[in-house]
């Protein structure tokens, strides 16, 4: 495979896209089944994508609209690492739901508003991540406890 290859894949969002490092992106995990299975060994693995996108259109619709098991079609650029054993990074250009998952996925994640910020809790993580109601990135609290603490770091520039 050549270093950079721009292609579109198929495949399942493994779990909830999470913020990127940067205000308008987001990461998540995408599984790509072989497309033949008839023609493959029965043991052949599903190859895991760590997918990311700077587009900020892209990254609202990950972040508020993707839930696990959806089937969707990403285009962009994929990126084999040096590691074989480290998945592939494809860097998204371009998003289109195939299927979307049942939506009873979804009942242990919370949206809870704080005046005018929003936090995402989840049943399964302990961290918090938070966001002005208007969508911008704050931060992710440790924990609901530091919360506050997140908030006000941000609202005093600490944090940008």
């Amino acid at each position: 495979m050549n270093p950079q290859t721009h292609l579109a894949i198929d495949g399942y969002v493994d779990a909830i896209p999470a913020p990127g490092t940067g205000w308008g992106t987001a990461r998540f995990d995408l599984i790509h089944s072989p497309a033949d299975a008839d023609r493959i060994a029965p043991d052949t693995p599903d190859t895991v994508y760590a997918c990311i996108t700077g587009d900020p259109r892209i990254a609202d619709v990950l972040l508020r609209e993707i839930q696990p098991g959806d089937l969707v079609r990403v285009t962009g650029t994929l990126v084999q690492p040096d590691d074989p054993e480290a998945p592939a990074h494809f860097t998204v250009e371009g998003l289109e739901v195939l299927e979307a998952a049942p939506a009873s996925v979804l009942y242990d994640l919370v949206l809870e508003r704080f005046g005018s910020y929003v936090v995402v809790f989840d049943a399964d993580h302990d961290q918090v991540p938070v966001f002005t109601a208007s969508g911008r990135w704050v931060g992710e609290a440790a924990s609901p406890d530091a919360i506050g603490d997140l908030i006000d770091a941000y609202e005093e520039g600490d944090i940008r």
